[in-house]
């Protein structure tokens, strides 16, 4: 065991530690498996990075592995998509990069030796049949009783008769569904998966990786374990509806005299205001709720990314929320604050107006462009300053103007002096209407001995604006979004309602006709920024030359850090 690996910080370093102090292992092998039947989520994040963390701090390896034994749901697209966002997030699985369906002959060989040892039976139950004999679970106050399940009447087939129709199924004889090879373990064992499983069932369906080489395919539970023991994985680490399952691993694993990984189970990660479940996932993609597995609105990793969302975010996000062996439900307020707090060190800061509204400054000279110097970044003085235009007619946001303000109200008003950022001292002096009584533009004087935002007699605005120079700016398209469901658990339907009727009708604003400094002309998709005063940005891939099109990661407002500082009697903090 490495000398260096710090102290256990959670339960499962724990056992690993202990494992090899007590030699059970003398090294550390984890993987990441997933099924590519879909895209990763934020879930599937808290794995990866778990499962790669701990080979990276017992200095042992890691796998990605696909359990790719379902061909009629899985697809290369999967695939793809999977490596991609693992790679994304860091985690390095080098040259092991193994698919279940690699193992299909050596786990048809296995099934024979069950089926030799008098451990595996052909059952002819239909999957109705199977599923009504194994007895199901009945509530009694608050107790769950289990009655014994009934006997397969092809339980005590001989193996000469068992081996000839697992190979007939392998030759592709029978149709879907009629016949099913099973592990002969006990039927009224008080948990479910123990009685008798499938380990094998016909499917006449194209593999991604196979195409037709195989008509009957492993189940999960009987690919999964011995997958693991296959490439030596040391420490099977999974979620906690897997925890039933452990036996049945154990069993397989131990009728087979194989390398034995251990399994070790934790609670799967829920988060508020979204869905973490494949098949809602689906049905949001599906049926037309979300623009796809990309959508900046969807807890996948491909949709934080194109949200604007960075790896070390959501590495912090995981490392914040650790590994616990209870189900709870994390406030999306705290995935939030950490990419705040990971883009506010490394996003450029720019000004974008994006409900404008036209200011012309009466006392500026007509042909007068001047160059105002902007800082990059306050967080990273290293990032160095930038040249902002400014001229006599400029877009200020229509929010910072009222002409008949509240008493709270410290921005743009009739008479009303206020400061534009890196620029000067503004003063409001006359509004003008369209016919239906819109204010449409202001008319402003200003201060020239406020170049760069002070007045030389000391005097203070109560508040500092940002702008664009009309001649200047950039137009944009920019999609604000919000959460996706309107209540922080969606799984909590009402009666007669579908966790669809939670969905958030606001999730997403698109705004046209914002206007950008001309900085921003040539930024690229992926490229994320702070735009001052409103939150943080990401260039989105439907950008092309002429037309930019920005995605809102975060509003810079952040109440997660509020109610940490709240709880510790911080009180309110200021921006």
């Amino acid at each position: 065991m490495p000398s260096d690996v710090s102290e256990p910080v959670d339960f499962i370093r724990e056992i690993i530690r202990d494992d090899l102090q007590t030699g059970r292992f003398d090294h550390v092998h984890t993987r990441f498996p997933p099924e590519p039947n879909a895209y990763l989520h934020i879930g599937h994040a808290q794995a990866i990075l778990l499962n790669w963390g701990i080979a990276q701090e017992f200095g042992g390896k890691f796998n990605l592995r696909f359990d790719d034994t379902n061909p009629e749901k899985e697809s290369a697209e999967y695939v793809e998509a999977i490596k991609r966002d693992v790679r994304w997030l860091g985690a390095d699985w080098e040259d092991r990069e193994f698919y279940a369906s690699d193992y299909f002959e050596q786990l048809y060989q296995w099934a024979e030796d069950l089926i030799r040892k008098g451990l595996a039976y052909v059952c002819d139950l239909s999957p109705e049949e199977l599923s009504r004999t194994r007895g199901q679970p009945i509530r009694d106050g608050d107790r769950v009783i289990t009655p014994p399940g009934v006997d397969s009447p092809y339980r005590n087939r001989s193996v000469e008769e068992n081996l000839d129709l697992f190979r007939r199924m392998r030759a592709g004889e029978f149709p879907n569904g009629a016949k099913t090879l099973r592990a002969k373990i006990d039927m009224a064992h008080p948990n479910l998966n123990m009685r008798d499983p499938v380990m094998y069932r016909i499917l006449h369906a194209s593999h991604h990786r196979t195409g037709d080489a195989w008509c009957i395919y492993p189940s999960y539970d009987w690919a999964h374990g011995q997958s693991d023991s296959i490439e030596g994985i040391t420490h099977s680490i999974c979620t906690l509806e897997f925890e039933n399952h452990r036996p049945l691993y154990d069993w397989f694993l131990d009728q087979l005299g194989v390398h034995h990984p251990r399994q070790i189970e934790f609670a799967r990660l829920n988060l508020s205001h979204t869905v973490l479940s494949k098949r809602k996932l689906l049905r949001l993609v599906n049926e037309g709720y979300v623009r796809g597995w990309d959508d900046p609105r969807m807890p996948t990793i491909s949709g934080l990314r194109r949200r604007g969302y960075t790896p070390e975010a959501i590495r912090d996000f995981t490392e914040r929320i650790g590994v616990s062996k209870a189900n709870s439900v994390v406030d999306i307020g705290l995935l939030e604050h950490c990419v705040r707090q990971d883009l506010n060190k490394r996003a450029p800061r720019r000004m974008a107006v994006l409900n404008p509204l036209r200011v012309v400054i009466e006392n500026y000279p007509d042909d007068l462009v001047e160059e105002m110097e902007a800082i990059n970044n306050p967080e990273d003085l290293s990032a160095g300053t930038r040249k902002v235009p400014f001229s006599k007619v400029l877009y200020i946001e229509r929010d910072d103007f009222m002409e008949d303000p509240p008493k709270k109200f410290y921005r743009l008003a009739p008479g009303r002096e206020v400061r534009l950022r890196y620029a000067y001292f503004v003063t409001c002096t006359g509004v003008l209407k369209d016919e239906q009584g819109q204010i449409v533009e202001l008319r402003c004087t200003y201060d020239p001995a406020t170049r760069g935002g002070d007045a030389p007699d000391g005097r203070k605005g109560k508040a500092t604006l940002h702008w664009v120079s009309a001649a200047h700016a950039i137009d944009a398209e920019v999609r604000l979004y919000e959460h996706l469901f309107t209540v922080p658990d969606p799984s909590d339907v009402p009666p007669g309602k579908d966790f669809t009727d939670l969905i958030n009708p606001n999730s997403l604003q698109v705004l046209t006709g914002c206007k950008l400094e001309p900085s921003l002309a040539n930024a690229q998709p992926g490229e994320r920024f702070q735009f001052e005063r409103q939150g943080y940005f990401c260039v989105d891939p439907d950008s092309t030359p002429g037309h930019l099109v920005f995605n809102r990661t975060v509003t810079l407002k952040d109440t997660w850090a509020k109610i940490q500082q709240k709880e510790l009697g911080g009180g309110e903090q200021t921006r």
